[in-house]
């Protein structure tokens, strides 16, 4: 190893205090470990999808990856016990008057293990045949003490009418599905936001494959049904959105949009009031994600704020032919509006321009030009 190739990359007084550091060599990120008296230097960058190893942590004497908790031993780079040929590369480390040199030549090379993809990583490619309506009912209840659900119950109306036509259904009841919280995977860095979501890439027992397979590969039309709870859609929503952020995020870190030419409706009930706020969040939610609207995209019911008697809400819905009436014409406009997009001849664009959509800055700001 030449002399040129050792960079000094601090004190050991500094370096020496935590069992982890992320340091620059030249142009090369390194993690530098210090533990058990002992010095070990690997490359910076996870084989995974670019975490910074030197923000991680030691367990034992392997390296953490503190997005997706990948592992690598701290000073051969090999990866943990039955991956050893997912290495990072390793660098001689050394220590002279006071200092902590690394070579930037790597001592040994960076080699990754096939890993096979996740089938929800497949190819955007829709399969032959006619629309198909996906129906995802988020009301929450206990599976031992069924109770009638308005925003469910026109829900079934939508989809029975579709099958009506020949098309292709599916129900996908949020509570019966075992899925995660979101993690904040995208707190740690945007690029630690990955598609498919890293829950459901580590995670085979997480159920919520199944929402993504539905609006990503299978369905044409998405029509989502929720109740309405302090003014707001349902908890069970907001867990199953926070987990799209995988789907959208994909726009933000690679203009690459998943949804693809699909619709989405919505059905709105409840005692309490503020349907219009919770059609807003729906709407620039599902938007943000890539899915057209049809017109009149909702159809809803509510006995308003001073309304109490929920009996009497649920009564209203299950005595009402007008609003199964009127969630059959969602259904339809829906359906019009897949048809109309699926006869398109134009090639589908999977790409977006990005001025003036979500974590882009513009030329004349990232020039220092803004007024």
């Amino acid at each position: 190893m030449s002399n040129e190739s050792w960079q000094d990359v601090g004190s050991v007084e500094e370096l020496s205090k935590r069992e982890v550091s992320e340091v620059t060599a030249g142009r090369t990120k390194l993690a530098v470990t210090f533990k058990h008296g002992t010095w070990g230097a690997v490359s910076g960058v996870c084989n995974h999808v670019g975490g910074p190893l030197g923000q991680g942590h030691c367990d034992g004497d392997y390296l953490v990856c503190p997005w997706h908790n990948w592992k690598f031993h701290r000073t051969t780079g090999l990866g943990e016990p039955g991956y050893e040929k997912d290495a990072v590369p390793s660098h001689a480390i050394k220590v002279e008057g006071g200092r902590v040199l690394v070579n930037t030549t790597p001592a040994s090379p960076r080699s990754r293990l096939p890993h096979p993809p996740h089938p929800l990583a497949r190819r955007l490619e829709r399969e032959p045949g006619g629309v198909r309506v996906a129906g995802i009912s988020t009301t929450v209840m206990d599976p031992n003490l069924p109770r009638y659900s308005t925003s469910e119950a026109l829900l079934e109306v939508a989809l029975e009418h579709a099958k009506a036509q020949g098309l292709e259904t599916k129900l996908i009841k949020l509570r019966e599905l075992k899925f995660r919280n979101c993690e904040g995977y995208y707190s740690k860095s945007a690029r630690a936001c990955t598609w498919p979501c890293s829950i459901t890439q580590a995670d085979p027992n997480d159920e919520l494959t199944a929402v993504y397979e539905a609006m990503v590969h299978w369905a044409d039309v998405i029509l989502l049904a929720t109740p309405i709870r302090w003014g707001q859609a349902s908890s069970l929503y907001f867990k199953m959105a926070e987990r799209l952020n995988c789907v959208q995020n994909q726009i933000t870190i690679s203009n690459r949009v998943l949804i693809q030419r699909k619709v989405v409706g919505f059905i709105i009930t409840g005692g309490q009031d503020n349907i219009q706020g919770v059609a807003g969040q729906l709407m620039a939610f599902f938007t943000e994600l890539g899915f057209h609207l049809p017109q009149f995209p909702f159809v809803a019911h509510s006995r308003g704020w001073t309304a109490e008697d929920m009996e009497q809400n649920v009564a209203e819905v299950r005595n009402s032919e007008e609003l199964r009436q009127g969630t059959r014409e969602l259904a339809d406009r829906a359906i019009e509006m897949a048809n109309a997009l699926l006869v398109r001849t134009d090639k589908a664009d999977s790409k977006t321009a990005r001025g003036g959509r979500k974590a882009h800055r513009l030329e004349v700001e990232r020039a220092g030009h803004g007024d």
